[in-house]
């Protein structure tokens, strides 16, 4: 059995935004110039893994927040430390790096590797932007002004008053926000599953993943070497266990880091799943029209070699598509079976 899985997944975003600083994210698409909305793998990765806890109903991996005051007597902002423990999912599934000053680095490389969720095609996506306001001016006695002036202080109310008098100007209780970019259309995102390495560690230690007391640690918990002697596999009990979270999380996640700002379902319309990564890329897919050279059309397939699953809700998006209400949870037993029918401690 090949070692790499493949998924791809067909996403439709519906006037949302995928990040929340400094606005939509975009790359440019120099065929079709244009600009085009997309999401980083990292952030699909962290919605990957936080549907993964919710699911296990497990928390994630605590991370210490370093901090140093410098000769200047400012404060900086220093790595961040990872525990390096696989008993937690998050960092079993999206691995770790923790460098310290003096210490050797401990980093364990994520077995599934994870792409932008970009545009299906550049012509399948749009963008717009918009204004905002925050409003309280409806009643602007529960909502206090403050004004300072150019030394820093604080101005009175009839200073307050004076002011506005001779430069004939007022204070609305109004926060303008221009230039919002939202975005709508189909989105497509792919993963790669390393299964030989998904739920093992490795022993090396010229380029450890784990300090040799951990690993004792983890013997002591049921982890079992591979016949190699170069892995540490974790139980089988605990596989079964993370299977089918991660299978219901590569399927359903969303983005979640955006949603009190521009909340989009983001329907998952249609999984490809093969062991040949081409063909997931020819499941779902876009063909220029033939007829009008500046429109694509969305085309979601399935043929021997990989296992297309589609939405009820792809039928609104491509035609000629056959949805069935299941779909979703079909691919989810598609994925167990095929996660759970590897040989993880050959």
């Amino acid at each position: 059995m090949k070692s790499y899985l493949y998924l791809r997944g067909l996403k439709a975003a519906e006037h949302t935004v995928f990040t929340v600083q400094d606005g939509q994210k975009t790359y440019y698409d120099p065929i079709h110039n244009r600009r085009v909305a997309y999401s980083s793998g990292q952030q699909v990765k962290r919605s990957v893994l936080d549907f993964l806890s919710e699911e296990l109903d497990e928390p994630r991996a605590p991370i210490t927040f370093n901090y140093e005051i410098d000769k200047k007597d400012e404060l900086g902002n220093k790595e961040p430390w990872s525990p390096c423990d696989p008993d937690y999912a998050d960092q079993l599934i999206g691995g770790w790096m923790r460098a310290r000053p003096g210490v050797v680095t401990l980093k364990r490389r994520s077995p599934l590797s994870i792409s932008a969720m970009r545009a299906l095609h550049p012509l399948l996506v749009s963008m717009t932007s918009e204004n905002l306001t925050f409003d309280r001016s409806d009643k602007p006695e529960n909502n206090p002004v403050r004004v300072l002036n150019a030394a820093g202080e604080e101005l009175s109310s009839d200073q307050i008053a004076e002011y506005l008098h001779s430069k004939q100007r007022t204070l609305p209780r109004r926060h303008w926000i221009p230039e919002n970019a939202r975005t709508t259309g189909l989105f497509v995102y792919d993963i790669a599953i390393d299964r030989s390495r998904l739920f093992s560690v490795s022993v090396n230690q010229h380029e450890p993943e784990l300090t040799k007391d951990k690993l004792e640690e983890l013997k002591k918990e049921g982890w079992v070497p591979s016949p190699d002697g170069e892995r540490l596999i974790c139980p089988a009990e605990r596989r079964e266990q993370l299977i089918p979270a991660l299978a219901k999380a590569l399927v359903n996640w969303h983005i979640t880091s955006n949603q009190a700002r521009m909340y989009s379902p983001q329907t998952t319309l249609a999984l490809a799943i093969s062991e040949n990564a081409s063909m997931i890329a020819a499941a779902i897919r876009a063909d220029l029209n033939e007829e009008d050279m500046k429109r694509a059309d969305p085309v979601v397939e399935t043929f021997e070699g990989v296992d297309t699953f589609v939405s009820l809700a792809c039928k609104g998006y491509v035609r000629g598509v056959v949805g069935a209400a299941d779909a979703l949870t079909q691919a989810e037993k598609k994925i167990i079976e095929l996660l759970s029918e590897y040989d993880y401690e050959a």
